[in-house]
């Protein structure tokens, strides 16, 4: 197989084709190596390839397959990792100068399960800073551009894993969704993202924005690829106390074409004031396509959405002060070198090697957590969290799940977001709820507006119904593909 041949496989299918001889592992390598070398000063979308490991590591896989020592899907699939989950041996920056030299020890459980199943790490994706943010703009390490279109944002905070995806510089990626990172970006870039039930995958390893949010999942080419990128990385474990143990994480069991009487809920309160038009139709194009396939599609009032914005900013501040207080320049990473004395070698450290939006909701953080504001802003947040779970609760006594635009406009042009934060948080109005509740959702293209810009769809189950998403993800983009 050629190189181009090879680049334009899925994971799955690039997979079958080492099993079968067709191509190699160490050849899928440096088809992506070059590939990011031809594209990768236009996307920037890695902090850092590690080729001569990828390389070896990829020779190593490849006598295991030869053995038969790997026999699963991912053995010998290039892959990328988001720069806030920890490699061994291979530098973690969360793309923040805060930690320009930290090579972690160890690597994140996530990582572990991949490489156990014969995945090949190619290096580490950029990203907004400690994960702030929702264009990948925000990264000490230069802005990410979408493949779909240079002059518009990824998405973020995953923007680099997406747009790795979407450039063909991996064949898949992981990414970490706190608000909706995972989601937002697979939308504005044209590929399949999932972020899966809270406690599903092990955040051991993964550097901590908001803990009681933060959830890895895969960014992929196609929803098969997603479930079997699933299936590899959900494991209980034993050094996170928020993983769950489950028995039905067979996701690729899931991959069937068939939503006949499946219940779709669409709430109104995602269709109103602040939606594209052209995002709209489209998406509720596809909610017409699953309802000609025998789907029963259904519109109901889903309340509490205009709280979900103030609830998820003040607790995720609050949890990200907490977090990155661990970042002063004593025990890892970058410090600053002319201070005189403890305290101001901490001032001089934290301020030069946080960027804006780090240091704006470490402030914001810091004053929903201080004494006279704490009931006030915190409390009265994780109360309105509770409430909003209820209400998905009482959406999943009717419907299997529910299906809503990923964002409310297609990706802006680079350099237009930053200059309104608020706008920015906006933004994030139908991917948060999910977080908030701990519950699974998926991004899947729907189709692209009058500028050639990807849309996505987003369809959101109750929490350990992975299978029912991917199920209805899966009969839509193939319906879809077929036309009908």
């Amino acid at each position: 197989m050629d190189r181009t041949e090879i680049l334009h496989l899925s994971a799955v299918e690039l997979g079958r084709a080492i099993r079968a001889g067709k191509t190699t592992a160490v050849e899928a390598m440096e088809a992506v190596l070059a590939q990011i070398e031809k594209t990768d000063e236009l996307y920037n979308c890695y902090v850092t390839v590690a080729r001569d490991k990828a390389l070896a590591k990829a020779k190593e896989v490849q006598l295991k397959i030869d053995t038969g020592e790997l026999t699963g899907p991912l053995a010998g699939v290039p892959v990328a990792i988001k720069d806030n989950m920890c490699t061994e041996g291979l530098l973690t920056t969360c793309s923040s100068k805060i930690l320009e030299n930290f090579v972690p020890t160890f690597s994140a459980e996530a990582v572990l399960r991949l490489e156990k199943a014969g995945a090949v790490v190619i290096g580490k994706t950029n990203m907004d800073e400690f994960a702030m943010g929702s264009t990948t703009e925000t990264s000490a390490y230069g802005v990410t551009k979408n493949p779909r279109n240079p002059e518009h944002v990824p998405g973020g905070s995953s923007g680099g894993s997406a747009a790795a995806v979407a450039a063909e510089e991996c064949y898949f990626a992981l990414g970490s969704d706190t608000g909706g990172s995972i989601r937002q970006p697979a939308s504005y870039c044209g590929v399949v993202g999932m972020k899966p039930t809270y406690g599903t995958v092990s955040r051991y390893g993964l550097i901590a924005y908001g803990s009681s949010l933060d959830q890895i999942g895969p960014l992929t080419k196609t929803v098969e690829d997603c479930a079997v990128v699933l299936e590899a990385i959900s494991s209980h474990d034993k050094k996170d106390s928020t993983s769950v143990e489950r028995k039905d994480t067979d996701f690729s069991s899931a991959l069937v074409k068939d939503v006949k009487g499946m219940r779709i809920g669409i709430p109104r309160d995602y269709f109103g004031e602040g939606l594209d038009s052209e995002v709209r139709d489209k998406v509720l194009a596809a909610a017409e396509l699953l309802r000609s396939n025998g789907a029963v599609v259904e519109e109901f009032d889903l309340s509490l959405v205009e709280y979900a914005i103030p609830t998820y900013y003040t607790i995720a501040a609050a949890e990200a002060s907490s977090n990155l207080e661990r970042f002063d320049g004593i025990k890892y990473g970058y410090r600053a070198k002319d201070a005189e004395g403890l305290h101001q070698m901490y001032k001089k450290t934290r301020s030069r090697g946080f960027g804006p939006e780090v240091k704006r909701r470490i402030m914001l953080g810091s004053f929903v957590l201080s004494s006279g504001y704490y009931d006030a802003y915190y409390l009265k947040a994780l109360r309105v969290k509770a409430m909003i779970k209820k209400a998905f609760d009482d959406a999943f006594a009717k419907y299997d799940c529910i299906l809503g635009p990923v964002a409310p406009t297609t990706a802006p042009e680079l350099g237009k977001s930053l200059a309104d934060p608020i706008k920015m948080y906006l933004g994030d109005i139908y991917t948060i709820s999910v977080n908030l509740a701990g519950l699974p959702g998926i991004s899947v293209p729907c189709g692209t507006d009058s500028k050639g810009l990807p849309i996505g769809l987003q369809l959101i189950g109750d929490c350990f119904r992975e299978k029912k998403l991917i199920q209805t993800a899966y009969t839509y983009e193939q319906c879809a593909k077929e036309g009908k």
